[in-house]
Parts: structure tokens; sequence; C-alpha cells
């Protein structure tokens, strides 16, 4: 544990200098910021829709942390041939590979409590205010990233940089749409496509299991009990991943 530990906290370190990751909360600070636009748009509704583009702001710029970093975490390692170094010392494959994901949860972690603070900040300056749903959409958005970026880091171990971020971007947006697959209309009953689609249905992870926007901008009280199904649902699908990806980085030649 003491090296995962380690291999996690100079994930850290590296990530963090990362201009990456600057670029994409300043975009969502301003993102943030500017949803009062919007607001203006419709009249009496403004909290309501800053509540909702703030969560969208955590959601879409954390995964692109996870993406834009965590697709090249392992990969980089290979090719500026630091990997061999680190492999020589007393360190298990699987070891490093859950180091590089726990030091990227945690920027992730940083990054979703820096744009709670502006979001919290900005509802109550806007006269505003946020409730336990609130926070229990966030905790949900980050297991959503949580998982996405267990994805990052099994791709990063298998393909390019370029072509993980493609193919983790595709997964977020698709996993955001998996009640398609499923509820499909009659025209495809009893076709190849139907089937095909039903088993991307249970390939993918639904990701709308982690969506409380709507309920947290109508301050719509959610159940502890839906909140810890959505918690197991996505370590359920982390830890197999996570478990994919010490395997393929395993078996891989380097």
């Amino acid at each position: 544990m003491t090296r995962i530990i380690a291999v996690a906290e100079n994930t850290f370190r590296e990530s963090i200098r990362d201009k990456v990751l600057y670029v994409l909360l300043f975009f969502a600070a301003a993102t943030i910021f500017g949803s009062k636009i919007l607001g203006w748009i419709s009249i009496g509704q403004d909290i309501k829709i800053i509540k909702d583009i703030c969560l969208a702001a955590m959601s879409v710029f954390g995964a692109l942390i996870a993406i834009f970093i965590g697709a090249s975490l392992v990969y980089k390692e290979i090719d500026k041939k630091t990997l061999y170094t680190i492999l020589a010392q007393p360190l298990h494959r699987y070891e490093f590979v859950l180091g590089k994901y726990l030091g990227l949860v945690a920027i992730i972690g940083v990054a979703i409590v820096l744009m709670t603070g502006i979001s919290v900040g900005y509802l109550y300056f806007m006269g505003g205010a946020v409730t336990l749903v609130w926070f229990q959409a966030i905790l949900l958005i980050f297991m959503k990233l949580a998982l996405i970026t267990a994805f990052a880091i099994l791709l990063s171990a298998l393909v390019s940089p370029i072509m993980g971020a493609i193919i983790v971007f595709c997964i977020y947006v698709t996993g955001h749409a998996t009640e398609v697959f499923k509820d499909l209309p009659p025209q495809f009953d009893d076709t190849i496509s139907r089937q095909v689609l039903e088993i991307f249905y249970y390939l993918i992870p639904n990701l709308n299991t982690f969506n409380l926007q709507s309920e947290a901008a109508n301050n719509v009280p959610v159940t502890g009990a839906y909140v810890s199904f959505a918690l197991a649902y996505g370590l359920a699908w982390t830890a197999m991943l996570l478990i994919l990806a010490c395997l393929a980085f395993e078996g891989r030649d380097v």
C-alpha cells in the first residue's frame, strides 16, 4: 500500500503541473459565472438554471480532465522510457496502475472541490441556496468521474493517448444515452440492430444513474437508498475496469 501511495503522490504532483488542468478549470469557472446569462432568458428561473449549469460544468470539465490527463498517464511513462526505471524498483505492475489511478482521482477530487466552492459562492451571491440534494448530486458526479478515470487508465495501458481519449469521450457521451439502446421504437423489433444495441446497453455503464441535476436544480429530495445504489453501481464498474487495466498492463511487453 505504501508503494501505491508513493506512485499516487508522484502522479498528483505531475498532474497538478499540467497546463491542460488549468485551462479546463478556467473554462469551467467561466461557464459557471456565465450561467447567469442563460438565467436572464427564463424569468424567475435564473437560480434553477445556474444550479443546472454549475453541475453540468462539474460533470463535463471533470470528465475532460480525466480524459485528457488519464488517457496518457501510463502511455507517457512507456513512451519516455521512464517506466523501466520505475519497474526496476520493488514495485508490482498492479501497484503502478493503481497508484496512477488514485493520483488522478485525487486531482479530480481537488477540481471538484474548487468548482463546488465557486458554484456555492456564486449561488449565494445571486440570492440562491443549496440543499442536501445538491451535495448528493456532486457526490455522484465524483463517482461518475472516478469510473471514467478507470476507463481512461485502462485505455492508457492499451492504446495511444489520442485513440484512448477519443474512445473514452465516446463512452462518456454514449453512457448518458444508454436508455435509447433499450427503449427502441417498434420498427426495431426482431432485427439484428436491436440485438446489437441491447448488447451495447449492457456493455456500457449507464452514466445517467449518477445524474441528479434536475433534482438538485429543483430541490427535489433524493433518498439515501438511491444514492447508495448509485455509489455501489459505480464502485462495481470501477473495480472491474481497474482489474482489467492491471491485467492489461501485466500482459504488456514493456
